[in-house]
């Protein structure tokens, strides 16, 4: 690896909406600068999960250190540092565009400016970051240069007369983007014989070095056998080994300041090397880098394995995901209808979806989560405040004085004709109307307040058939507020099946019920008894379904005789039925609870 002197060394990000190349963009700039040979090239080489490359959206952040020799034969250090793109991962792209100076904004020419692309451009903007325009995907048929650039102007406030054209799957204008890299992006600042300060803007579990952390080194230097401290934790670790990637892990003998690369010091649990973290010396004073704040889950939902005896799999397969997202958590959870599982915390709906595709996927597991939930705040009457994300654990009734809950910020980027169906989206979900902005003549922005427990169910997946697919999404969480909140329970023959439960709306108590009751009675299979579906708000019985018992034709022998030994043999079979009814038990199938999630 080659030593560049600190004022040829540029340190940037690539952010852009999902699905506007961004991750092709980064294989380009690989294939250029060499750091990749034709060879080894494939798509999307920086996501390294299979995910990832399913989805076209990047999950963890990379860092890969480039060299580029100009037509002069100065040779530039580029460190290109891939976020997410995804709003529920918005702290970890905040922290990795701390570790930058500059940022390349990805804008798809067919599809213009969109909800991501302005999030992220703020975040850029907090962390006082060049952006540097790139409309991309120039080569299509339907590509609108002109209005992009009017769009990134008159949405973004961002000069477009130098916007950089390029067509990342075709190589074009790559050339361009590495050059105004070097003129646009200033040099880092930091002090190489300065007192170590380092910002953490990643980290994962390798099962043979432990701990490895993505820093950016901001003052000082980092190498093998230096004993380094974390100020959030005040852990103190002696570093095993520092390297980089270029896209392959190669180690180094030191990293100086303004230099991007990863640690290992034998760390055990990925919570101890918190994203935002500041590393510093020992015995050195030095003051945190700012922005550094607790990542906290947001969204519960119970995760269940479908064959009771995988539970030990499952709990194995979690630990190991655990070690890798520190933005998961996860306690063991018994349900009376599912059996041993866990109740798991995530970052937002997309996360919740990751975690669990991963634990099917790596670990070959068959699973059946619950109805996503959020977290209550309830005021008890005797004054104490809890704190409540299972609807199992929900107090009675008569013990609650007020129940809050999360309120988010919704902001909602669409093309003006889907403007009244999705008026009517948020008005059902309970929203407060703040602002509509034209942005364009044709583009505009709904601002919504809307309670979080309304969004964590279908607001996305109902926004985007809505809009066929234009409306894009994004939102931060504000506040919690009062609301007149009620547990739903399901019973199955008087019996409450935990795992259906839910908190909903007063008003929307009844129609949920409804709902939840005739979608059980078409998936739950007919008994040899009869079985009573019912939906409850403490002991009110708010909507009903029965499911006929099968019958079997005991008057079939009968052909003729008196009409009292029909009677007689129809009273032992009501008798039989109603034992039946006491000691059976009712097997809710997995397409039920997966019915019960799509309502």
């Amino acid at each position: 690896m080659r030593c560049i002197p600190q004022e040829r060394i540029r340190n940037f990000s690539i952010i852009a909406h999902v699905d506007h190349g961004k991750s092709t963009l980064a294989d380009r700039l690989l294939e250029i600068t060499g750091a990749v040979s034709a060879r080894e090239m494939r798509e999307q080489y920086l996501d390294r999960l299979e995910l990832e490359r399913e989805k076209g959206i990047t999950i963890k952040a990379q860092a890969v250190r480039l060299y580029y020799q100009r037509e002069d034969g100065e040779i530039y250090q580029l460190n290109l540092i891939d976020t997410p793109g995804h709003v529920d991962f918005t702290y970890e792209v905040s922290r990795a565009l701390s570790a930058c100076e500059g940022a390349l904004l990805v804008v798809d020419a067919s599809q213009g400016v969109e909800a991501q692309t302005i999030a992220n451009v703020y975040l850029a903007l907090e962390n006082n970051l060049e952006i540097i325009p790139v409309i991309n995907k120039i080569d299509l048929p339907q590509a609108d240069i002109e209005r992009t650039k009017r769009e990134i102007e008159e949405i973004i406030g961002l000069s477009a007369k130098e916007a950089l054209l390029v067509s990342a799957k075709f190589g074009i204008g790559i050339k361009e983007v590495l050059e105004s890299i070097i003129h646009k992006i200033s040099s880092p600042k930091g002090k190489r014989d300065g007192p170590l300060r380092a910002l953490v803007f990643d980290s994962w579990y390798d099962s043979y070095l432990g701990v490895v952390a993505l820093v950016r080194v901001v003052d000082g230097k980092l190498y093998p056998g230096q004993k380094i401290k974390f100020l959030s934790t005040g852990k103190i670790y002696e570093i095993t080994k520092v390297g980089v990637f270029a896209p392959e892990a190669a180690t180094l003998d030191c990293l100086f300041a303004g230099e991007v690369g990863f640690i290992a010091a034998g760390i055990k649990e990925v919570r101890e090397a918190k994203i935002g973290d500041t590393i510093t010396e020992v015995n050195a004073q030095v003051k945190p880098l700012p922005g550094f704040k607790e990542v906290k889950p947001v969204v519960f939902a119970g995760i269940f394995p479908v064959n009771n005896d995988d539970f030990e799999d499952l709990k194995e397969a979690i630990e190991k995901l655990w070690l890798n997202d520190p933005a998961f958590s996860y306690e063991m959870e018994t349900s009376a209808a599912l059996g041993f599982g866990f109740r798991c915390g995530f970052q937002g709906l997309l996360h919740m979806e990751i975690v669990q595709e991963r634990l099917e996927r790596e670990f070959k597991l068959n699973l059946v989560s619950t109805a996503p939930s959020v977290k209550y705040r309830i005021k008890l009457k005797k004054g104490k405040m809890i704190e409540v994300e299972n609807p199992v654990l929900w107090p009675d009734p008569a013990l609650i004085e007020e129940v809050l809950e999360p309120y988010i910020r919704a902001e909602i980027y669409t093309p003006k004709e889907y403007i009244g169906a999705l008026i009517k989206l948020c008005e059902e979900k309970r929203g407060i109307q703040k602002e509509i902005k034209f942005l364009t003549p044709h583009r505009c922005i709904l601002i919504y307040e809307i309670p979080f427990n309304e969004v964590v169910l279908d607001f996305y997946d109902k926004l985007k058939s809505y809009s066929k697919g234009y409306a894009s999404l994004d939102y931060q969480f504000i506040e919690y507020k009062p609301g007149d909140l009620v547990k739903l329970d399901i019973l199955i023959n008087k019996q409450p099946v935990d795992a259906l439960s839910l908190i909903v709306h007063k008003e929307k108590a009844y129609y949920r019920g409804r709902e939840l009751v005739s979608k059980l009675k078409e998936f739950i299979p007919r008994q040899l008894f009869e079985v009573i579906i019912q939906a409850a708000i403490g002991s009110k019985i708010i909507a009903r379904e029965r499911i006929p018992p099968l019958r079997k034709d005991v008057l079939a022998k009968c052909y003729g005789g008196d009409v009292t030994r029909k009677k007689k043999l129809l009273e032992k079979q009501k008798e039989g039925k109603k034992r039946l009814k006491l000691i059976g038990q009712v097997e809710i199938p997995q397409e039920a609870f997966l019915a019960i999630l799509k309502i």
